[in-house]
């Protein structure tokens, strides 16, 4: 983002924004598992933007922000006053597994994006080098949380190996960077950082947004709506997953009041020239994973030769509801804004930010129902699970269903890549309408009974949202019902007027 905004949008302006809204949400929210702050989302979000105003005059984008923030705050008060989070309830993973899966596509393109940098004024050497700590970093990441999910070690090491697999990597690749011998030959791009407490470019906290032209703070409406479109979906989509089924939650959720204060917090950041926070995917799920506690259980099967299997068995039994981790989070933060942690940011090299832009772009890809469903198309038939409910449908059937969420997910990676990118919030929410409207005239109901679910299944998540909403193709069965009960006959032929005749005479 610093890097698209001609560093405008740097290193204290991420950190001060992150730490904003985790004190906001870790003490005043309903949800305080739901970890707040800055997405690549948002960061693509600003400097589109900022690309557009350079085309007229690149002096009114700060001021510009600030309304774009007023506006946005604006428009996510009306919506928790009215209630409009209840549509959330109809989420299905139609929608939300193609916006994971544009979310993952997003990071690792940034990730990228960002290793590009290396290479810049023929650098060859800087830039493998840089590739090569990515790929590394990505790996150790990667192998450190699967280990939590294997046999090795305690209970105790495998969670801790688990937990703190990003500081483990971070430490490990930012020392890695400074090696002396031939490694003092590569010149690393490390963090750019600034004075504590301090914008990134020579100005003040803020700015004087009242002086903008009034046409412009007009044009800034409809980019603030734009915003919260963004957040109406990408932020209570991270609440649902961090309060999903799996999660044995007691507590109840509260979108409307969450939305509200969200409100708020863009307000703020607007106002403050910062980028504005929302809710974090897969960071939010991740949080409540975390402070979820686990039982492993031995199980033991055994062959028809007689051969004992031992497996370990593992059940969430509670979670750990409460709001100091995320609070802690925001200490931290704050923390990392003071000189001395400054110098040790401006020590990481840039690289390993390619790397957590890699490894949380393939966390929304890895499990994704749509990769599944591929694989599941790609399997050889015989070694499908015979308990797999695929198998219940056609597989021209699935490939169909998949044709349809992956033009969805081209069309919102295709549009980010092009100047008319602030436009991908309206494709992302419209899939919602679209699964509801259209999908059902063309599945059967039993077959999106299969491939398709509500998003939103947690009794707790639910009593927030209004309840279960009735399923469209459901509607429509009990519709089909309703008109051959009308005309007499039923599904199966029988005259029903003639049955109730017979009934009443009875």
């Amino acid at each position: 983002m610093a890097h698209n905004t001609d560093g405008f949008f740097g290193l204290n302006e991420a950190l001060l924004s992150s730490a904003l809204a985790a004190v906001v949400f870790s003490l005043l929210s309903a949800q305080p598992l739901t970890v707040v702050g800055i997405t690549g989302l948002i960061s693509l979000f600003n400097y589109t933007i900022f690309h557009i105003i350079q085309l007229h005059d690149v002096s009114l984008y700060p001021s510009f922000m600030v309304w774009v923030g007023i506006w946005s705050a604006i428009f996510h008060w009306l919506t928790a006053l009215f209630n409009i989070c209840n549509y959330m309830r109809t989420v299905t993973d139609f929608s939300s597994e193609t916006f994971a899966l544009y979310v993952g596509t997003i990071y690792i393109i940034k990730g990228v994006e960002e290793l590009a940098i290396n290479f810049y004024d023929n650098n060859i050497v800087n830039g493998f080098a840089s590739a090569l700590v990515a790929v590394l970093y990505t790996l150790t990441v990667y192998l450190l949380e699967k280990i939590g999910t294997t046999c090795l070690f305690n209970t105790t090491t495998r969670k801790l190996l688990s937990d703190y697999a990003y500081p483990i990597a971070t430490i490990f690749w930012t020392g890695f960077s400074h090696f002396p011998g031939n490694l003092a030959d590569v010149n690393f791009i490390r963090l750019p950082t600034t004075k504590a407490f301090l914008p990134t470019v020579s100005r003040s906290w803020v700015v004087s947004f009242w002086d903008l032209p009034i046409k412009w703070i007009f044009v800034a409406a409809p980019f603030g709506f734009l915003m919260t479109l963004l957040f109406y979906y990408d932020h209570n989509v991270s609440s649902l997953t961090a309060q999903a089924r799996r999660f044995p939650l007691k507590k109840p959720a509260g979108f409307h009041w969450d939305f509200f204060l969200l409100g708020w917090t863009c307000l703020v950041a607007g106002i403050l020239n910062i980028p504005l926070p929302n809710g974090l995917v897969p960071q939010a799920p991740v949080h409540t994973d975390s402070l979820t506690n686990y039982e492993d259980a031995v199980q033991e099967l055994k062959t028809d030769d007689g051969e004992i299997i031992i497996r370990k068995d593992t059940a969430a039994t509670s979670v750990v509801e409460q709001r100091l981790s995320h609070f802690i989070m925001a200490l931290a933060i704050i923390g990392t804004m003071t000189g001395p942690l400054l110098i040790i940011l401006g020590l990481i090299p840039r690289a390993a930010f390619s790397g957590v832009f890699f490894i949380v772009g393939w966390g929304s890809i890895e499990g994704n129902g749509i990769v599944e469903k591929i694989i599941f198309l790609c399997r050889e038939p015989r070694f499908q699970s015979p308990s797999d409910p695929l198998l219940t449908i056609k597989r021209s059937t699935i490939a169909h269903y998949l044709f349809w969420q992956l033009l969805g997910w081209a069309c919102t990676v295709a549009i980010s890549q092009t100047i008319a990118a602030i436009g991908f919030p309206v494709l992302i929410v419209a899939l919602i309408p679209f699964r509801w409207v259209l999908m059902p005239r063309l599945f059967a109901r039993r077959d999106l009974q299969v491939l398709d679910r509500l998003t939103a299944t947690n009794e707790v998540v639910l009593v927030s949202l209004g309840g279960k909403p009735e399923m469209p193709e459901e509607k429509r069965e009990k519709m089909r019902r309703l008109r051959r009960i009308e005309e007499g006959v039923e599904g199966d032929g029988t005259d029903v007027r003639g049955s109730m005749a017979g009934e009443k005479s009875d």
